[in-house]
């Protein structure tokens, strides 16, 4: 049975989190004016077919602002909305946030922590932007400071990684992910279900090789179609191409995938969420928190939980 110290179905982040911390952390949303190779010709342009960054960034999120000034009005919101907060972690979640050299890097990361509520990054990254000496110094930050790499994999199929316009293999990301837990640092992982040429059981399956993945978190998320995206033209042109999910048909998948997924790995989303004027298509008009619940209620109504047929349990 699930041990998580609470009657959750899942290994959550926030539980764990304030079990480790001893009190509630919240994410601040940084957007440090980062680009990425698949958007600067690098590696291509246009960026991945279903990216738009700017659906998903708050308000007082925008590179115009200093990364103290985005600290302080995002403080100040959450200290608002959730005065349980108590601590909080930087998030550098737009676009590639290693992507240019080490001592720029050194410089953003710097300012971030210079705030004494801040005692952690979560840095959001592609697995081609990366390297040992990137690496090194955030294991030199982990010693003092909560720090996770989250790298965008999205797929464990190299044909849909190809479709989607992503840059990069799945053998990539595999690399990224061991050479972080050969530095010492925690990484994450972010997965998309729905995407076109994946069926369901594809989807399904993957749950074998995303458990075996040296991963300290997880997010998985539904394919939104979002406005200004590649994949909002290709659906006007061909709504059939995509096999969008129902909210009753995700919350069915999600919990089998999760009754099969690797305990040890904490979950930090399951569902993605953004401003419905900016979805076309399926839309579910719920929040994260109403969606998460349904999820957790199904698996207590079939008996689930995170694990319950994950087959490589110790003992």
């Amino acid at each position: 049975m699930y041990q998580w110290g609470t009657k959750r179905r899942i290994n959550s982040a926030s539980n764990y989190l304030k079990n480790e911390f001893g009190t509630r952390i919240q994410k601040v949303t940084i957007d440090a004016g980062f680009t990425c190779p698949n958007r600067d010709g690098t590696l291509g342009t246009g960026g991945c077919t279903y990216c738009n960054n700017d659906a998903f960034n708050p308000s007082y999120c925008t590179p115009e602002k200093s990364i103290s000034k985005q600290l302080k009005e995002g403080i100040e919101f959450h200290e608002k909305r959730y005065r349980s907060a108590g601590k909080y972690f930087a998030y550098f979640q737009a676009f590639s946030n290693t992507y240019g050299s080490l001592d720029y890097l050194k410089g953003i990361y710097r300012q971030a922590l210079e705030d004494e509520k801040v005692i952690g990054l979560i840095v959001g990254t592609r697995p081609d932007c990366i390297d040992e000496y990137k690496l090194e110094y955030f294991a030199s930050l982990s010693e003092k400071f909560y720090v996770v790499i989250e790298y965008g994999v999205e797929s464990i199929s190299n044909k849909t990684l190809r479709n989607i316009n992503r840059q990069h293999s799945f053998e990539r990301s595999l690399k990224a992910l061991n050479l972080t837990r050969e530095f010492g640092v925690k990484s994450g992982a972010h997965f998309i279900f729905g995407l076109p040429g994946e069926s369901r059981q594809q989807m399904k399956d993957s749950v074998t090789t995303v458990s075996e993945l040296p991963l300290h978190t997880v997010k998985f998320h539904q394919l939104q179609i979002v406005r200004g995206t590649r994949f909002e033209k290709e659906y006007n042109e061909d709504p059939g191409k995509f096999n969008l999910f129902t909210l009753d048909e995700y919350i069915e998948f999600m919990a089998d995938y999760l009754s099969n997924l690797n305990p040890a790995i904490i979950i930090e989303r399951l569902a993605g969420e953004t401003q419905p004027r900016n979805i076309i298509g399926e839309r579910w008009q719920l929040r994260y928190d109403q969606v998460l619940q349904r999820i957790e209620r199904k698996m207590e109504e079939l008996n689930l939980w995170q694990g319950k047929y994950y087959q490589n349990q110790p003992g």
